[in-house]
């Protein structure tokens, strides 16, 4: 009989329910079934596969409330915010529902002549998705909706304490025609042993993964002895820009946006504050006074803005950055002290940009601010981080905003907007924060291989 775990509410710990503690044997079981769908999926018509994603799409946001409710209990986001997870999620179906018609080859007629070069895209086969704790629906759907596109059978494994609502995605997948075997959840408390026995197998063709660099790392290294297709979205370390000649206002809003979507548990989550010091006092105002006005809380409670952060560890990592950042010569403007796995929005001012908090991704809800003087030293504080991910800038200058474009070492970066994620753009980081595009019409690229067909010319 499989053994299970349980699911923990991260306010109190209560139990929310049980998912089967699947062993690594279980999982190439599952392998076993994903390899004998594979070609049967594969010829599935593009229009068919592309019906089924609609169709969950459909069903997903029929279900926003149920959906948004088992995010929030297992995550501890708000229902505000999960409702807002839950839209964006399913706007993957949608979108790679209609790429799933759209795949192209080519047709060319070779430079010299004679022959013509034909290209045909392929699906890459069986994919391994690792899915992290922070966007149990959206992080899944990303790399779902394309693999399913593009015709690949998938394994997904959901981070171990949130994988309710991936099953309930799975069951959604089942009910609107998804054939057995094509999509696979695997969960267990023995993510390294199962994911490396998944790695050792030749038949695995391709791994997805959103998480920590440290261990997306080893997964690659793992990954390189059968040659998988590999994507990782890593860990983030965006700076927010903001320039004297900002609407301060507006930034302000943006940044609250930047900051504190998803209770700043996200890897695009605006991480070093660098304001012009003409406008720094006043951003730092305005910014602690709109922290400070949110209410913490159990995210099922009505009006509740922050609800509590994943588990006492992460509670304690955004601690000890606070308390080094301090120790350094630090403000706390508002905020600081935590009270169980909750944190209160916390400002910091007058933060010295080598102090861990801006070195290290938070993960919480904390806006450290420091100053800079002119645009080059903006752009050498901002490109100073092992991480390339997202950034942030605010300015009025359209110089300024095509200079720093060309400048930032970032994969996404956003002018005076503090949301860059969006189904239709291609979502990825350079550097320490991975490689590889989930959305746009990039991200089906990622699972499909190309095959090249010389013929004679008649």
């Amino acid at each position: 009989m499989t053994e299970t775990f349980d699911v923990l509410d991260p306010v109190d710990g209560a139990v929310l329910g049980s998912v089967p503690d699947l062993s690594a044997e279980a999982a190439l079981t599952a392998l076993d079934v994903a390899v004998q769908g594979q070609a049967a999926w594969a010829a599935t018509p593009p229009r068919e596969r592309g019906e089924i994603l609609r169709r969950a799409f459909e069903v997903v946001t029929e279900r926003a409330d149920e959906f948004a409710r088992t995010i929030s209990l297992e995550m501890g986001k708000p229902l505000a915010e999960a409702r807002g997870e839950v839209a964006y999620g399913a706007e993957f179906l949608r979108w790679f529902s209609e790429e799933a018609v759209r795949v192209r080859g080519s047709w060319l007629t070779a430079p010299a002549g004679g022959s013509r070069l034909l290209t045909v895209k392929k699906p890459v086969g069986p994919c391994l998705f690792i899915t992290p704790w922070n966007f149990p629906l959206a992080m899944g759907t990303r790399k779902i909706g394309p693999a399913l596109a593009a015709g690949c059978t998938v394994l997904v494994k959901p981070a171990g304490a949130t994988p309710l609502t991936m099953v309930k995605l799975a069951e959604v997948f089942a009910e609107v025609g998804l054939p057995d075997g094509v999509l696979q959840v695997i969960t267990t408390r023995s993510t390294g042993e199962v994911t490396s026995a998944l790695l050792a197998d030749p038949r695995l063709r391709k791994i997805s993964f959103t998480g920590s660099t440290p261990v997306g790392k080893e997964l690659v290294r793992q990954s390189a002895d059968n040659l998988q297709r590999v994507s990782m979205e890593l860990g983030g370390n965006a700076p927010f820009l903001v320039f004297a000649d900002a609407d301060l206002d507006a930034a302000v809003d943006g940044a609250m946006i930047a900051k504190m979507r998803n209770m700043g548990e996200a890897c695009t989550a605006a991480n070093r504050f660098l304001v012009q010091e003409e406008v720094a006092e006043a951003f730092t105002e305005r910014l602690a006074a709109r922290m400070g006005q949110l209410r913490v809380g159990r995210g099922q409670d009505d009006g509740v803005d922050v609800g509590p952060l994943i588990d006492a560890a992460a509670v304690e990592s955004v601690q000890s950055l606070v308390a080094d950042a301090v120790a350094g010569g630090a403000r706390v403007v508002v905020g600081g002290e935590p009270s169980g796995n909750f944190f209160p929005p916390t400002v910091l001012a007058d933060v010295a940009t080598d102090a861990r908090v801006s070195r290290e991704e938070i993960f919480g809800p904390v806006a450290p601010i420091s100053t800079f003087g002119t645009e080059e030293e903006a752009v050498r504080f901002a490109n100073d981080t092992e991480y390339g991910l997202s950034a942030y800038v605010w300015t009025r200058d359209l110089d300024r905003t095509l200079r720093l474009v060309e400048h930032l070492d970032f994969g996404m970066v956003g002018v005076n907007t503090g949301l860059v994620s969006n189904p239709a753009a291609p979502f990825g980081g350079v550097k320490a924060s991975g490689f590889g595009r989930e959305g746009g019409f990039e991200g089906i690229e990622e699972y499909l291989d190309t095959t090249y067909v010389g013929i004679s010319a008649p």
